[in-house]
């Protein structure tokens, strides 16, 4: 068989098209705010992960062009070799102090901090357990560390406790446990205070994955340890920019030592090109507001109450959600991309999501939400939910 003929006869994204609900790769022609002019129209962006607004920020946009003046375009190559620049390494700096660890390493993309960190600390004799709602870059990591994978139901303590007793079957190696903080379909949090005396019985580490957690959980949007004050007993914190830090990569965060192995062992570190100066800045600039305009985060979590109460008193099903990513499961499929196709021509660009990046049965409609929303934009999509709601038979009369 020709090796190509798995795409010449796959069928579903050309069907989606021909119906008229194909809801991917839609092309936005505005910067990324609160609205986007996506095909001539304004629509009320609620698919984002720019959760403090920070992309249009004035201070954010200005350290990103005075990296881009200084250091230009892009390092050429990687951080090994010739790529390393003092901007790099403030960041980590301060990214660290930030989180509360001692060191921090910075990635090209959240994906690569991910993968390059689990496939750098988990080796071949050793276990990684994971909640089996996490993120896609964390599965991707345990198959490039070539370790056994226990996963456990989601957020479930108890289930944690028996992938545990499991994964200690491994004399030989240890235990990595992997959660997100805030998971990124549903917006519930991981459990920390109840996982880390499972993990201690079990003399297990545990990482936490808080690129949905970064600047919105915690005192400062210093994450879902500092949310709990367990920041001493989580060892590695990962986080991305691309979301609250309103740029583009990731990092990883713990002690000095195990961070300098990573830094010398994590070949996606390795054999990537470093991060952009210009995607540098911007994550400089968007930890200088969040450590001195704490009112973008406090004005986020405003507007969370207020949609949370809002569609929960309208009949909608928001599951655990706790966090500005909000959830309207459905669950059917074709119901979610109905809705979704109603919400788009009435002005609302929402995500929608089915299995497999959802459990069988979950089907949803994602929604998010940033600081720079206002009353009026979150006052219409609630009367426009409601209304498409009863007429798609979703929520009563």
């Amino acid at each position: 068989m020709d090796i190509f003929q798995k795409a010449w006869d796959y069928p579903d994204a050309r069907a989606a098209r021909e119906s008229g609900y194909y809801p991917y790769f839609k092309i936005i022609q505005s910067e990324s705010d609160s609205c986007v002019n996506v095909d001539g129209r304004e629509l009320i962006m609620l698919g984002s992960n720019n959760y403090l607004g920070l992309t249009t920020h004035p201070h954010v946009r200005e350290r990103a062009a005075e990296a881009l003046a200084k250091y230009g375009t892009s390092c050429t190559g990687s951080r090994l070799l010739n790529g390393n620049l003092d901007i790099h390494e403030e960041l980590e700096r301060r990214l660290a102090a930030f989180v509360g660890k001692e060191s921090a390493l910075v990635f090209s993309t959240g994906f690569g901090a991910n993968i390059g960190t689990i496939s750098a600390v988990v080796g071949r004799h050793d276990t990684v357990v994971i909640d089996k709602d996490d993120h896609a870059s964390i599965y991707d990591g345990c198959k490039l560390s070539y370790g056994k994978v226990v996963r456990f139901e989601h957020n479930d303590v108890a289930s944690l406790d028996d992938a545990l007793t499991r994964a200690g079957g491994n004399e030989h190696g240890g235990i990595l446990v992997v959660v997100d903080g805030v998971f990124s379909m549903e917006g519930d949090i991981a459990p920390l205070p109840e996982m880390l005396p499972i993990l201690k019985k079990h003399g297990a580490r545990i990482m936490v994955d808080d690129a949905h957690a970064s600047g919105v959980l915690g005192p400062l949007g210093n994450g879902t340890a500092a949310h709990f004050g367990v920041t001493d007993e989580v060892d590695l914190i990962m986080g991305t920019f691309s979301k609250s830090f309103a740029s583009l990569g990731g990092f990883i965060a713990s002690d000095e030592l195990l961070i300098d192995f990573v830094k010398h062992n994590s070949r996606p570190f390795i054999f990537s090109a470093a991060m952009a100066p210009p995607s540098v800045g911007a994550c400089l600039g968007a930890l200088d507001v969040m450590e001195s305009e704490p009112q973008h985060r406090e004005r986020l979590w405003e507007i969370v109450h207020t949609m949370q109460a809002g569609y929960r008193d309208l009949g909608f099903d928001t599951g655990t959600s706790e966090t500005p990513v909000i959830p309207i499961i459905l669950g059917d499929d074709m119901l979610v991309f109905a809705f979704w196709k109603r919400l788009l021509d009435e002005g609302i660009f929402v995500n929608p999501v089915r299995p497999p990046a959802v459990p069988a049965g979950r089907a949803l409609l994602r929604t998010s939400y940033m600081a720079t929303h206002t009353d009026a934009q979150m006052e219409y999509v609630l009367e426009t939910f409601a209304r498409i709601g009863r007429e798609l038979g979703v929520i009563g009369a």
